[in-house]
């Protein structure tokens, strides 16, 4: 394929310029010349699941892809913050209180509809022309403004303390990992996100998407 797109179910521990830089070498090797490649929305490197790469011509209508609705599968561990928001920062103990299954609905029910949410200081998103992540991660103090983002629906899948399980049907920029630490503020527990799928963007849907080793590429 030289253009178009490519559903990818990213596995853990790899970041998307890692899936779009593999899957354009083997593109190429395939095609004898060079692909463009590229994205339509970061998925976090601890995180799985769908993502829309294009190719070639396609690749100019990557942000009309990244402005999609997305779906969302995530675990909310109770009782800890993270730095990042996820397992790769610094953990601190907050609370040991378990609260109820009807108190977590009722703290979920808080996040629905347009609601305001500022981003991770570890993120993609830039302030004064830097990426967050790269400001955060040299020492930078930063302060990242709250905006308007929508979740259609937040389902609770599960609950055993301390962990949340959640199904989030969102509008574009909207953040998993601050949507749990907005929980966990609710709650009076913390919380930090230990597990992220996404399953769905707009009509296109993981059990439709590509493994990397369909590609012979070895995750």
């Amino acid at each position: 394929m030289t253009d178009g797109i490519i559903l990818i179910d990213k596995p853990a521990e790899m970041t998307s310029f890692g899936v779009v830089a593999r899957v354009r070498r083997v593109l190429t090797q395939a095609a004898q010349k060079k692909v463009k490649v590229g994205h339509t929305g970061t998925l976090d490197p601890f995180a799985t699941g769908l993502m829309i790469l294009v190719i070639g011509k396609e690749c100019k209508n990557a942000e009309t892809y990244s402005k999609l609705d997305k779906v969302y599968e995530a675990t909310f561990h109770l009782g800890q913050t993270s730095t990042t928001g996820d397992p790769e920062g610094e953990l601190t103990d907050v609370s040991d209180v378990q609260p109820t299954k009807a108190q977590v609905q009722a703290a979920l029910a808080q996040f629905t509809g347009v609601i305001m949410q500022r981003p991770p200081i570890f993120s993609a998103i830039k302030i004064n022309g830097k990426r967050a992540y790269k400001s955060a991660r040299s020492g930078e103090v930063i302060e990242i403004p709250e905006r308007p983002v929508t979740i259609h629906s937040l389902e609770l899948i599960d609950y055993t303390y301390p962990e949340v399980k959640v199904r989030a049907h969102v509008g574009s920029g909207t953040y998993i990992r601050s949507l749990c630490v907005d929980v966990g503020e609710v709650l009076e527990t913390g919380a930090y996100c230990t597990q992220l799928r996404r399953t769905k963007i707009a009509e296109h849907d993981i059990t439709d998407a590509k493994q990397l080793t369909d590609f012979g590429i070895d995750s």
